[in-house]
């Protein structure tokens, strides 16, 4: 019979997660040890592989968390089934916002995942690839006719473009809050949309999945 989980143990696996998260954001995968990581989380060594194979297994837990949380939100947002301008707007309010809780997770998820096994970081582009593709499809339900001028895809791209970076500029203490942010990307954004030209475009495929 398996051994109950003690209940502070999924608790204390969170505490690893966000404490190794915030040193593989801060000083990088390579540069951190799983003796700093059980340091900054306050707990022994021995216990850290308790709950963690390796300083591999961190790294993919937390990658694969944060996509997985962006994979949830896109489900979260298309079962409010809004009309489609409002599911696009609140897309991208809620990625903008949801990034300001994740800010480690998210630069080790764009930074680090190169660190990964092959087949591990595969799974996970995956993923992320998913999420795009929602975001894509959502966006040519506001213009279809860009998704037939093959543009939703570059559109995507240029959209995650403005909100995947915020972590390296906007400052918790400055001015803009993400909830100012969220609506600015959202409001920059649409009032560019209404202006892209479809005719005339000579589109090669030339783009690639980023990380949402």
């Amino acid at each position: 019979m398996p051994r109950k989980r003690a209940p502070t143990f999924e608790a204390q696996r969170d505490d690893i997660l966000a404490a190794a998260a915030r040193l593989f954001a801060t000083q990088g995968f390579s540069a951190t040890s799983m003796n700093q990581v059980a340091e900054a989380c306050g707990v022994a060594k021995p216990t850290l592989y308790h709950y963690f194979e390796d300083k591999q297994a961190l790294l993919a837990q937390i990658c694969d968390g944060h996509v997985h949380a962006l994979l949830a939100l896109v489900d979260a947002v298309k079962a409010q089934q809004l009309a489609p301008e409002a599911q696009l707007r609140s897309l991208i309010e809620r990625f903008t916002r949801a990034y300001a809780d994740a800010q480690d997770e998210h630069r080790v998820l764009t930074s680090e995942i190169k660190f990964l096994a092959d087949a591990e970081r595969e799974r996970l582009l995956n993923v992320e690839r998913r999420v795009v593709e929602e975001f894509a499809a959502a966006l040519s339900l506001v213009r279809p006719e860009l998704r037939t001028a093959r543009l939703h895809k570059p559109l995507t791209m240029l959209l995650f473009g403005m909100i995947n970076w915020t972590f390296t500029w906007l400052r918790p203490e400055g001015e803009l809050s993400h909830e100012a942010l969220a609506a600015l990307v959202s409001d920059l954004f649409f009032g560019g949309l209404g202006a892209v030209q479809t005719h005339a475009v000579d589109l090669q495929d030339n783009h690639e999945e980023t990380t949402p």
